[in-house]
């Protein structure tokens, strides 16, 4: 019996190192057919296709986010198999990005981050520290690397075609303010401040200057590579708070601040206390006044009946 199990222990253990063996030939055989139909077509730009916003504002001394996708005929390769790079239009050895920072031009070193992972099919790139002169136009390139020592391959795409400029803003958008015209005293009044924005990764900072315990953010990509950083404000206002101004300031990224103002107006609630209050106060004075003269009435005639009766006698 010892001998049997033994046995069968081997067999099984051989069947799962074979099973093991074959998968990962399977794997080697599939991501060199995969590469090698992409090397195959990598010099026709028809097999190759990027997706790269034409234009975004990018505002000075913030960030900006460029959304990018690319994709090609032969299918996913494995992110260690690509490498990703950005350049100016005019000059592909101008690099603004790459995985080897000495390889990037002086002026851009330290300011370029690749978000995207290119295994799939992202390139989308960060650039922060948004200088006056970093208007572009700028291009991805992807190259094929051998992963022994990823050494770069003659194959490569630059999509010159579908490059990306930057729209300079030196002054930051104003935000936009929403909220009914008129407050009602004691009741809540909602205002919504929002701002766009193209940096996602450092989104700005809306800010009232009114307390409040009831303050909702929401962010949301409205495409193009544009994004809105929105801010609810909920508040009850009193009477006090009639003709207050209320100031919703942006901040961001690198310290800028944008504020927008609005003045508030509160209705207050109608109530009768200034006409039951006198009201009650003339209806109590009539009634005194009333009692007094029937009591100087009757002590009047009281006082000639005794006058009469004394004259009698």
């Amino acid at each position: 019996m010892k001998i049997y199990w033994s046995t069968q222990n081997k067999l099984f253990v051989n069947q799962t190192s074979q099973h093991q063996r074959r998968m990962a030939k399977q794997k080697i055989m599939k991501e060199f057919f995969l590469l090698f139909a992409v090397i195959c077509s990598s010099v026709s730009s028809d097999e190759w296709k990027a997706t790269v916003v034409k234009s975004i504002d990018a505002l000075v001394g913030s960030c900006v986010v460029v959304p990018c996708s690319f994709s090609h005929t032969g299918g996913n390769l494995p992110s260690s198999r690509l490498r990703g790079i950005w350049h100016e239009k005019n000059d592909k050895k101008s690099n603004i990005y790459h995985e080897d920072p000495i390889l990037i031009k002086d002026d851009f070193k330290g300011r370029t981050k690749m978000l995207g992972e290119l295994g799939q099919n992202n390139c989308t790139l960060e650039i922060t520290q948004i200088r006056i002169h970093d208007n572009g136009p700028f291009c991805f390139q992807v190259e094929l690397v051998r992963t022994e020592n990823n050494d770069p391959t003659k194959d490569k795409f630059s999509f010159v075609e579908d490059c990306v400029e930057l729209n300079m803003i030196t002054e930051p958008p104003k935000p936009t303010l929403i909220q009914p015209k008129t407050a009602t005293q004691g009741e809540p009044y909602i205002v919504t401040c929002s701002v766009i924005h193209t940096c996602p990764t450092h989104v700005p900072k809306l800010t009232w200057n009114m307390d409040s315990t009831k303050v909702i953010v929401h962010h949301k990509d409205i495409k193009h590579g544009n994004w809105e950083t929105q801010s609810i404000l909920t508040v009850i206002p009193e009477e006090k708070d009639d003709n207050r101004e209320i100031t919703c300031t942006a901040e961001f990224n690198g310290g800028l601040k944008s504020p927008e103002t609005f003045t508030l107006h509160v209705k207050r609630i109608e109530n009768c206390n200034h006409i039951i209050i006198p009201a009650v106060v003339g209806i109590g004075t009539a009634l005194l006044f009333g009692i007094f003269c029937i009591f100087m009435e009757k002590k009047y005639n009281m006082w000639n009946r005794l006058s009469r009766l004394s004259r009698r006698q």
